[in-house]
This record gives C-alpha cells, sequence and structure tokens, in this order.
C-alpha cells in the first residue's frame, strides 16, 4: 500500500518500519494509552507524520512542555523549535496549551487525541479516505487496540452522561452536577464543535449513518488549541446547549471524559459507528465505558412489547420477552435513550446500588490508570519533563489520595521505599 507523507509529500512503500516510526511507536507506548503495534499502525503514523518529524516527537516528554524543553531535548534554537512545534500543532498532532499564561505543548494519546483530530475537519493535506481505511482496519478488524484501550484496566477512559431531560423532578434535584452533561458546558472556558470522527471515519468506508456530523464537542484548553488551529469551531454556551438538544432528539449517548472537573471531550455517539458503543455491543459486560448511575426499569403492566425501545438500545441492551421489554443490566449504560423511546412511560430510571466513582481530574485518570496497567514509572521517570520536582510532586500528591489498594499498586510498581515510607507516613495522620 502506498502511503503519503504530510509535509514532503514523498511516496514509499512501508516495506520494513523505519527507525523514526519505531521510536515513535515506543514513546505512543510509555503513556497509559498507548496504541499495540502492527503495521497498520505504522502506516498510520506513516500517513501523519514524516520520519523526521517522528524523531523528533519520539525525544518528546509526556507531560507538558515549553518550547525552551524541546529546544534543549533537540538540541535546536528556540526559534527553530518554536517552527516546527507550531507546525505539529497546526496540524493537530500536538495540542499548544495555555497554562496561567505560559504556552506549553503536549502530545497527546492516540485517543482520544490525535487519531481523531486527523479527521475531525475537511482537509487537503492528507489522504483521508486512506487514512480512514487504515484506522478502519486497525481499531474494527484487528481490535488489539481497542481491547488495549478500553479493557486494560478498571478505570475507563470514558464515562456516560445521563439524558437530563427524562430525570423526574426529584432526579433532577439530586444528580450531580458532574453527571450533567449540561454542567459541562456551562462550565467550560471554551467550546469547540467539530466533525465526529467516528462518522467520518464509517463514511469514508462506505459505512456511515444519518445522524448529525458537525456535533463533536470538546471544551477548556483541547477546545482552545482545536479551534486556534480550525479543527474546532468555537460556539457559545447557547448554541452548545441547542447541539447538546440536538444529539438527545436524534438518540444519540453522551460519552465524555472520565473526570468531574475540566473535561477535554464529550461525543455524541451512535450505536454503529462510534468506537466506545461498538465495543459496547461485541464485549458489553466488561463495560468498556463507564456507565451512569441510573438504570432503566420496565414497568411490566403497562409495557406493549412495541419494540420501540429495542430498535433505539444503540447497544443492544434490550430484548423482547413474553411480550415484555427486558433490560440487560450487566450491559446496559444508563444512558436513558430508551426512557426516551418510549411513548406509554413504561420505561423509568432509578438510582444504581453501586454509585461508580469518578475521578476528579485528567491527572488523577492518568496516575490511576497509569497504576492499573503497570507504566507509572513512565509518568514519574520521564526524565526531559522533570528538570524541576513540580511534575512528581503533583504526581505523588495524587498517589497520596488513593486508596490503600492502588498507594500498593503504585509502590510495588515503582520498588520504591521512598515511596512506601511517604505513603505509611501520610495514612497515620
Amino acid at each position: 500500500m502506498e502511503i503519503i507523507c504530510t509535509e514532503e509529500r514523498e511516496v514509499y512503500r512501508l516495506e520494513s518500519i523505519k527507525p523514526g516510526y519505531k521510536r515513535l511507536e515506543e514513546r505512543i507506548n510509555r503513556f497509559p494509552l498507548g496504541a499495540p503495534p502492527s503495521d497498520t499502525l505504522y502506516k498510520i503514523l506513516g500517513v501523519l507524520f514524516t520520519e523526521k518529524e517522528a524523531e523528533l516527537v519520539a525525544q518528546l516528554p509526556i507531560r507538558p512542555f515549553t518550547v525552551k524543553t524541546a529546544a534543549d531535548v533537540w538540541k535546536l534554537s528556540e526559534k527553530e523549535a518554536h517552527r516546527i512545534l507550531e507546525r505539529l500543532a497546526s496540524r493537530a498532532i500536538l495540542l499548544d496549551l495555555d497554562y496561567n499564561g505560559v504556552q506549553r505543548y503536549v502530545l497527546p494519546p492516540p485517543m482520544a487525541g490525535f487519531f481523531e483530530f486527523s479527521i475531525m475537519r475537511t482537509r487537503g493535506d492528507i489522504n483521508q479516505k486512506l487514512l480512514s481505511e487504515l484506522y478502519y482496519q486497525y481499531l474494527n478488524v484487528e481490535e488489539d487496540f481497542i481491547k488495549s484501550l478500553f479493557f486494560d484496566s478498571e478505570t475507563r477512559l470514558g464515562r456516560v452522561f445521563v439524558q437530563e431531560p427524562v430525570l423526574t423532578n426529584e432526579q433532577a434535584v439530586h444528580i450531580l452536577d458532574y453527571e450533567r452533561a449540561t454542567h459541562m458546558l456551562e462550565t467550560a472556558t471554551h467550546i469547540g464543535i467539530s466533525t465526529c470522527y467516528c462518522r467520518n471515519k464509517m463514511h469514508h468506508v462506505d459505512q456511515g449513518c444519518d445522524a448529525p456530523m458537525d456535533i463533536c464537542m470538546t471544551f477548556n484548553n483541547t477546545a482552545q488549541s482545536l479551534i486556534k488551529h480550525q479543527y474546532a469551531r468555537k460556539v457559545d454556551l447557547s448554541e452548545g446547549l441547542e447541539l447538546l438538544q440536538q444529539a438527545y432528539e436524534n438518540n444519540l449517548v453522551q460519552c465524555g471524559e472520565n473526570v468531574k472537573r475540566d473535561i477535554s471531550f464529550i461525543c455524541n455517539c451512535c450505536g454503529c459507528c462510534c468506537e466506545a458503543l461498538i465495543a459496547a455491543r461485541k464485549f458489553g459486560m466488561l463495560r468498556p465505558v463507564h456507565t451512569t448511575n441510573y438504570i432503566p426499569e420496565i414497568d411490566n403492566s403497562s409495557c406493549a412489547g412495541c419494540n420501540k425501545c429495542v430498535r433505539t438500545c444503540p447497544i443492544g441492551a434490550i430484548s423482547i420477552e413474553n411480550r415484555i421489554a427486558k433490560i440487560d443490566e450487566g450491559v446496559c449504560l444508563g444512558c436513558a435513550v430508551c426512557v426516551r423511546s418510549c411513548s406509554r412511560g413504561s420505561i423509568t430510571l432509578r438510582q444504581r446500588e453501586e454509585r461508580v466513582i469518578t475521578p476528579v481530574d485528567s491527572i488523577h485518570r492518568t496516575v490511576v490508570m497509569a497504576i492499573e496497567r503497570g507504566k507509572l514509572q513512565n509518568l514519574i521517570f520521564d526524565n526531559h519533563a522533570l528538570k524541576s520536582h513540580r511534575a512528581m510532586a503533583a504526581i505523588l500528591s495524587t498517589i497520596l489520595k488513593l486508596p490503600p489498594l492502588k498507594q500498593a499498586m503504585a509502590s510495588k510498581q515503582m520498588k520504591s521505599v521512598y515511596l512506601e515510607k511517604l505513603i505509611e507516613r501520610m495514612s497515620s495522620r
């Protein structure tokens, strides 16, 4: 298969793995959310990066870094390093973020990250049809990436939001702020709208659906960077809420970053194209995304067995038995799309018996996932990031707030007497 590079427009065949791409793959897999190596992955990287770019990006820290850090790592002038970083950010390979007035860059994971960003707008610098075909092969056929993304840790990347319009008045009073998609929009510093990666990819391989396309939502620093480089369209709160209502009306499921605050994305997902919901259909009992804290309940006395909820459920968690709808609670996401579809009012929501635990923010989630995936040492001993101890202090602070079992897992991975003593001392207070 011929691959067209993004900058030099060089056409070549990936007959063997070029060293720059191999080092980039290894760099990507230092992060908790990596990408299992395969021929298809290297072809994807060949579309997105020149080999020179791959070599440079492979040297970058995991945590956000400044131009000066990149210049030191690459042994270039700050002016030249800035030029390269801006070129990568302009293609949404890197995100450029504002931290209290200081510009920092970060390589996001493949998902949610630079895989999606590459086809979240129409662009002419890469072959998006070819890239979509490669993504389909890597994600939907080979499956190693999807299994790693969704099932290699207890803590998931994403979680589902309940459809707020179907909540009763009592439920609306008691639902927590972070369980509301509307709250995430209302508290965001920036709201960006882009083309849905999943549906765009499926359209390129002739398997798309008619669900709304321009409805993928990013927030805060991530949205700011994507808006700056025209990978997202800036909208105000009013338009954001209108698009959320449009998603409800099209029976789309809101899957967002699995954090309580400073969320970076909410996808409005269909069951036929969305990677998470396709995984839920195939491996439902394994729960690829965290559910809401609600579960639907059927009123057997009024259910007519009309099949509307069966047809509407995006992951096939409802069936009809003896002319009555039945919920598979072990698979159900609690999105409440079925509640909205029932014209007889036979489906209501109740609280799950056990609440789903949600990480506080992205640092908390990343550290926990790194512990569960055996990659904590990559975060702490990220050589280029730790010229000061601030990054380590943030990670250790998060570890000290974890439950004892997770702390023990962290200590075992680090094989660190210092970490064990620190945890013991803090636990005894």
